[in-house]
């Protein structure tokens, strides 16, 4: 016997309770692991309604969120992840995936935007297999419970080589302790085909209250939920960080009154990291773009940044090892008149892949004060094979 529809759908919830099943068109599912039948029924506006119903029936009514119903989110720890390419490997989550179009620029190079969505993916594909997502952006049971949600305070991504439109990579994640109140996650891709490390970063996390936006120790019941899944490893080893030097409006490069658009905003309702990238990149000239790609970047996050904020991008190079500064036009028009030969070709790649640097601020523009968003600091190299595997 199977339990079928009590009531309609609801815009949230779905009501169901035991009966003897209708005539309506079915399906089985898998539920948090359980075997069910989906009743589609036709309401009387023409929409389609979905209830579950359980079995062994026992006469019980239940209450469960229609979006559970889709995601089919499950309730017990996977060790694989069919749909998403994904599966445990010694505490770690690994997934493959394939460098779509949409994901590449002109010159069919995965961009750093596409990078860091992809480490977000799956970060939370991780929390998904492990059994313990509840229906907010990452986070688990015990923080739904409890009002909390994750916000990353640091973040650094690591290049050496980025992949190409329709390669196959393998993403490695997981999470470790970071001092009493944050969480360290770590990736590291690869290039499925050769095994070469294409990139690593490494991230903190702390919890926040939804409702104040103020920082929140780590509940011992969200602790009890994450720590079993700690590794010891580190993707980066950084001992003493640098710090990032606070930039004002005397910055090299401004770029002013950028407003978030509806699009930019993620699941708790602020703007996403990655948009935050996209506005630092911005302020960096076209012409040292084209000649170099991102080989380091290094993020320092101090508030969140709404919908109705303006926001200011200021961008200053290290004038050190910015080339304009440290190279005369006499000693580049003579290595132009090398070009052609072997030992000129050498000079020019030595001299190209000096590293140069540039220090970011993202800032809220405020009558009385700017609020700091996100500090940075971004290295680069000049461009080389996107292909950097050996013959």
């Amino acid at each position: 016997m199977w339990c079928s529809l009590f009531s309609a759908s609801t815009s949230h919830f779905t009501i169901i309770k035991c009966s003897i099943p209708s005539d309506n068109q079915e399906s089985k599912n898998t539920i948090n692991g359980n075997a069910v039948k989906l009743d589609m029924l036709k309401s009387k506006n023409g929409h389609v309604a979905t209830t579950t119903s359980f079995s062994p029936c026992d006469g019980t009514l239940y209450t469960i969120p229609v979006s559970q119903i889709r995601q089919n989110i499950p309730s017990k720890k996977q060790l694989v992840d069919t749909y998403r390419q994904g599966l445990i490997v010694e505490g770690a989550y690994r997934q493959t995936v394939v460098i779509r179009s949409y994901e590449v620029g002109p010159d069919k190079v995965a961009t750093i935007e596409s990078i860091l969505n992809l480490l977000q993916e799956t970060a939370l594909n991780h929390v998904w297999v492990s059994g313990l997502l509840s229906d907010g952006f990452g986070a688990t049971h015990g923080m739904m419970k409890n009002n909390l949600i994750w916000v990353v305070s640091r973040m650094q991504v690591q290049i050496d080589h980025y992949p190409i439109w329709g390669e196959i990579i393998e993403i490695d994640t997981w999470v470790g302790a970071s001092g009493k109140n944050g969480m360290r996650r770590d990736w590291q891709i690869r290039s499925q085909a050769t095994g070469l490390v294409f990139a690593r970063a490494t991230s903190i996390w702390v919890m926040m209250n939804q409702q104040t936006r103020r920082l929140s120790k780590i509940p011992e019941e969200v602790r009890a939920e994450i720590s079993p899944w700690f590794i010891n490893k580190q993707a980066i080893k950084e001992e003493n960080p640098s710090k990032i030097e606070k930039l004002d409006d005397t910055a090299k490069y401004i770029l002013s009154n950028l407003k978030p658009k509806r699009s930019d905003l993620d699941m708790n309702h602020h703007v996403n990291n990655v948009k935050y990238v996209r506005w630092m990149l911005e302020t960096i000239p076209d012409q040292f773009l084209e000649s170099h790609q991102l080989s380091s970047i290094v993020l320092e996050y101090r508030r969140e940044c709404g919908s109705a904020d303006i926001v200011q991008s200021l961008c200053e190079p290290d004038e050190e090892r910015f080339f304009d500064d440290v190279v005369d036009d006499q000693h580049k028009r003579r290595i132009s008149v090398l070009h052609g030969f072997s030992f000129a070709t050498e000079i020019l790649e030595s001299f190209n892949q000096r590293p140069f640097s540039y220090t970011h601020l993202l800032q809220i523009k405020g009558q009385i004060k700017n609020e700091e968003i996100v500090r940075g600091r971004t290295t680069w190299k000049g461009k080389i094979s996107s292909i950097p595997f050996p013959a």
